[in-house]
């Protein structure tokens, strides 16, 4: 017979974290339909001589809510073999919504994932009121396969309005939320998200209302998706109330469901941390308990300018001066006295507050001078730049974004900084490699190549594991935790999402800007070198990093939809 795809001569590392393989993957009508040795003819043959063939990336943690509506390929991620993604994250997804609520919604987003908020205004087309209506507004015109998961703040904003960010909910409230979380789930979202990050806010400074709901209407609306017996729970902001009294636990344990939380990884702030939450998950889920925290792989170096910085958000004197007009901001850093109390916080005080600003002014870079005369301060850290001025760290850093008008670009190496650390974390089984916040921080941060990090600096240059099981880390663990049962594997009768790659040469090229957002908006892009082929639902979205014009992609659905 005549195959619709065949890939030849290739390595084949099946997913399952097993030795790989020598041999052929047939596709046909989007479904793996032999692997290993094949007989046959096919209408398209791959010669992957030299290459690995592997299941699609699963980006487990990303927020295209809005972008893919107008980017179906959900760029960068597909170019880094990611397959599918995973949005609504950390409560905030775009359905439900009340036809005069667009902007609400549309302002959280932008100011906890630094999206511009003119890109979120002229780019969504807003068609849909419900989840399940989001869903169908998707479906058919994807170029990668998007996950879904029902945001708490988006529910708690529909039922409650601008009270949801100011009490607690009634009774009647809890019931209309619990009905919008089943709906959702019933049309076949992959779960439901919370957050407990307290320094989330919407661009008017007021809290996310996902974080001014109380426990208990996190149990009652994290039960809905235990009774539906499908899905997962997902917590943006969990590590700290994990740790301080196992909620994420106590939430996975009650649904029966598992739960994945932000984040653990190695923080200049509380270097010592890390040690002690890895220990805590292991005693955990020893102990028969699903909540898994994820972990990027990559170090986190955060970009910003002072228009729009999220960095200095925990420390209480800085919030209310970074939340004013460029102007206020100005006269704010320019007053003795707001510096005196900003000093205090960001370089005098002795304890840091965990996911704080770490105060390690070392790490915190100038990489894009606004004015001609200070390009020579590029790469420069603001604790040399002080030094070779005389000045105080605070002083010169505030000094220079006055007088580049606020629109210096700065670089902070907050987490994911220390090798042995991150080494110890990564080969570990419980933490879930992911979280690229993929469509978030887009003009400060691109986090799309997680995987291709991974691949080429964690696996190919310090060989911390083998390629099959780093493989198995980035395809059917995530897979299965998110209730995604037909794919995560190169296995006959399964979904034919494959990326076929190149080990030797793998890796994330450096972030470029690119002017290509709705709004006239900037952003930062990411291409991957070794990604050969992108293959979604057996059809080749890129090849040779190139978009081969395929929109293959499907909207993924719980094992428990009924269709």
């Amino acid at each position: 017979m005549a195959y619709d795809l065949l890939i030849k001569n290739a390595r084949i590392i099946d997913g399952s974290g097993g030795p790989s393989l020598k041999g052929s993957v047939a596709v046909q009508d989007g479904t793996i339909l032999s692997v290993g040795k094949v007989i046959g003819n096919a209408h398209r043959v791959i010669d992957a001589q030299g290459l690995a063939v592997a299941p699609g990336f699963i980006d487990n943690h990303c927020h295209y809510d809005a972008q893919v509506t107008w980017d179906p390929l959900c760029t960068f991620s597909c170019y880094h073999g990611a397959t599918s993604v995973v949005i609504g994250n950390c409560s905030l997804s775009l359905a439900p919504v009340r036809d005069d609520d667009h902007y609400a919604l549309a302002q959280m987003l932008s100011r906890v994932e630094a999206i511009p908020i003119e890109s979120l205004q002229e780019g969504i087309n807003w068609s849909w009121n419900t989840v399940p209506e989001y869903i169908a507004a998707l479906e058919g015109s994807l170029g990668v396969n998007v996950g879904v998961l029902v945001g708490h703040s988006a529910v708690r904003r529909y039922v409650m309005g601008e009270e949801s960010q100011e009490r607690d909910a009634t009774e009647s409230e809890l019931q209309a939320m619990k009905a919008l979380v089943k709906e959702g789930m019933e049309a076949g979202a992959l779960g439901f998200s919370v957050s407990r990050n307290m320094g989330h806010f919407d661009l008017t400074g007021k809290p996310l209302p996902a974080i001014v709901a109380p426990e208990e209407e996190l149990f009652a609306l994290t039960s809905v998706v235990g009774e539906v017996g499908a899905g997962i729970l997902q917590c943006g902001g969990g590590t700290t109330p994990e740790m301080q009294d196992g909620l994420c636990s106590r939430l996975s344990s009650a649904a029966d469901r598992p739960l994945v939380y932000n984040n653990i990884t190695h923080r200049w702030s509380a270097p010592n941390q890390w040690r002690e939450h890895l220990d805590y998950v292991t005693e955990t889920v020893d102990r028969g308990n699903r909540a898994y925290p994820l972990i990027s792989p990559r170090s986190n170096n955060t970009r910003f300018t002072m228009l729009n910085a999220q960095v200095f958000d925990r420390l209480p004197s800085w919030k209310p001066a970074m939340e004013g007009t460029p102007a206020q901001k100005m006269a704010a850093f320019r007053d003795p006295e707001i510096r005196r109390r900003l000093r205090l916080e960001a370089v005098e005080g002795a304890e840091v507050a965990f996911n704080a600003f770490s105060r390690r002014w070392d790490h915190l870079f100038i990489t894009k001078p606004a004015l001609k005369k200070n390009r020579g301060l590029k790469g420069k850290s603001i604790d040399q730049l002080a030094k070779e001025q005389g000045k105080d760290v605070l002083d010169a850093f505030l000094d220079l974004a006055l007088e580049e008008g606020l629109e210096t670009s700065f670089e902070l190496n907050q987490s994911g900084g220390d090798e042995a650390a991150m080494t110890t974390m990564l080969t570990s089984p419980y933490p879930v490699v992911g979280l690229s916040d993929g469509g978030a921080h887009v003009i400060f941060d691109a986090g799309y190549g997680y995987s291709t990090y991974f691949l080429g600096h964690w696996i190919r240059e310090k060989k911390i594991m083998s390629l099959e099981k780093a493989v198995q880390k980035l395809t059917s663990i995530p897979a299965e935790l998110f209730d995604i049962t037909d794919r995560g594997l190169v296995k006959e009768g399964l979904a034919a999402d494959l990326v076929v790659f190149n080990p030797d040469t793998i890796a994330p090229m450096e972030p470029e800007e690119v002017d290509d957002f709705p709004g006239g908006s900037k952003r930062l892009a990411q291409f991957a070198d070794g990604i050969e082929y992108t293959i979604v639902n057996g059809d080749v979205l890129m090849e040779g990093g190139e978009h081969t014009g395929a929109l293959p992609g499907r909207v993924l659905r719980n094992s428990k939809y009924a269709g």
